[in-house]
């Protein structure tokens, strides 16, 4: 067995990670690692024997831990990371920080970041992904971030490092980002206010906030992300060739595909990670058959299947 390093952290052998994700479904991590801080967790990263698979774990809104767990250390930062610091247009978050709080927190001072106040997850995955909606996306606002490498050191990424392209970037193995600078232009704050509620509504009558899901299942074949205005078109939205393929409300086990808004994957109470997993590859199969459009997950698949 490795032996890993003492941080001065949290250091849990066995976590089960259904715990720590919003689907509520995956077997156990190797081990989990809370840092303390930035220098505990380049010290821990420093000394981890190379052969150790490092995963960063955000706050699991867009993540199937299969049901046989992750070999790996699996990252998760705490309160020493949900940090948020506005000085005027840029805004300084901890990797931790809740993207909702980040959105209101800028408002309050000014700042328009409100398309992030939908997206559910925290700053970290905002920027691993280039998460996004009504148009904007997170690389429209980035400054520069700073991680952690594999090997324990420090370093500044630029939008040039992470090369953001639709829902991913080029982030390299095992590096933890910790901070984020972004940047958004100058608004009311009233109105920024005003129009976070109005979005906030539009999302509760459209999409299964009060089920376990994952936010958006499949990636829109289109390559962008809605811009929730009148004139949006509908065509090549996920939601629509799911609908088409005729797999709204689909089930497998305790997953369904749900009935309120196509795209969105839930957890209706029993649902196992392959539940789960098993029901978004033949809702794949069945839109490739109608349309011959390949959807591409959204949602980020990890670990090992249970064992036989």
């Amino acid at each position: 067995m490795t032996t890993l390093p003492t941080p001065r952290g949290k250091l849990t052998e066995g976590k089960e990670l259904s715990d720590l994700t919003w689907l509520r479904v995956g077997g156990p991590a190797d081990y989990l690692f809370q840092p303390a801080d930035v220098e505990d967790l380049a010290q821990f990263l420093k000394a981890l024997p190379e052969t150790v698979t490092v995963f960063p774990m955000g706050v699991g809104s867009n993540l199937i831990v299969r049901d046989g767990g992750l070999r790996a250390v699996v990252i998760r930062m705490g309160r020493g990371f949900n940090h948020i610091e506005i000085d005027g247009n840029r805004v300084r978050a901890g990797v931790a920080a809740l993207d909702a709080h980040v959105a209101r927190k800028a408002a309050q001072a000014g700042v328009d970041l409100t398309f992030l106040r939908t997206i559910p997850g925290a700053i970290g995955g905002a920027v691993r992904m280039n998460a996004g909606c009504y148009g904007s996306y997170t690389a429209d606002v980035f400054v520069e971030a700073t991680a952690v490498t594999r090997a324990g050191e420090v370093v500044t990424l630029t939008a040039d490092d992470l090369n953001f392209q639709y829902r991913q970037t080029d982030l390299p193995e095992g590096w933890v980002i910790v901070e984020a600078v972004l940047e958004g232009p100058s608004g009311e704050e009233e109105e920024l206010a005003q129009r976070m509620e109005d979005q906030l509504a539009k999302r509760d009558a459209t999409q299964p906030t009060k089920d376990r899901s994952a936010g958006s299942t499949f990636r829109n074949p289109a390559g962008f992300s809605s811009t929730g205005k009148a004139d949006d078109v509908h065509d090549l939205k996920a939601w629509k060739v799911i609908d088409d393929a005729g797999m709204r409300g689909a089930r497998v086990g305790g997953a369904q595909m749900s009935e309120m808004h196509s795209n969105f994957m839930i957890n209706t109470g029993d649902a196992t990670a392959a539940d789960l997993e098993n029901l978004g590859e033949e809702v794949r199969k069945r839109v490739f058959q109608n349309s011959g459009i390949d959807l591409q997950w959204e949602i980020m698949r990890v670990g090992e299947p249970a064992a036989d």
